[in-house]
């Protein structure tokens, strides 16, 4: 997991984007055991209770898909700001995730 500040700033700056509909996706292929997941909401998007859902949306539809990721990367998720709203489909986050890794 993705928790220091510094470790999101390498991702964000050397690695690669992916832009979908209610997503963004940075990636950075690392020599690492384990595939490192790192999720950033500003909380310009909603209350905490909205945050922590988008964020455990985002956790499930990785931990669905990790299996099939076979080279190791540090993959940070931002959610976009105009999504503000409860009805976010579930499969959009997981084809987000599909088409880039």
């Amino acid at each position: 997991m993705l928790k220091k500040n510094y470790e999101f700033k390498k991702v964000l700056n050397k690695g690669k984007y992916y832009k979908g509909k209610q997503i963004e996706i940075f990636y950075l292929k690392e020599n690492i055991s384990n595939n490192l997941l790192g999720i950033a909401i500003s909380k310009k998007i909603g209350n905490s209770v909205y945050r922590n859902r988008i964020k455990r949306l985002i956790r499930e539809n990785y931990r669905l898909i990790e299996d099939r990721i076979t080279i190791r990367k540090c993959i940070c998720n931002s959610f976009k700001k105009e999504y503000k709203k409860w009805w976010i489909k579930f499969l959009y986050y997981k084809r987000g995730y599909e088409k880039n890794i």
